[in-house]
């Protein structure tokens, strides 16, 4: 199992929230998805390797942006 965390900018509600869980969990591989507004991270969760830029092309179809690692 493999665990991944990123950052999205821009996420300001409940409604924001689920909007990313739903377009991350619809990735091929992906068995969990928490997102936690405060912060703004999300974790997925996969039986192995996540595609990193499917993770982020999810995101971006939710509306929001992964920040890039500082």
């Amino acid at each position: 199992m493999s665990t991944t965390t990123y950052t999205v900018k821009g996420m300001t509600c409940g409604h924001c929230v689920s909007s990313v869980k739903e377009e991350v969990g619809e990735v091929p591989g992906v068995t969990g998805v928490e997102v936690d507004l405060a912060t703004g991270l999300l974790t997925v969760s996969g039986q192995g390797p996540v595609g990193d830029e499917a993770v982020r092309a999810a995101v971006r179809t939710a509306g929001y942006e992964v920040a890039d690692p500082a």
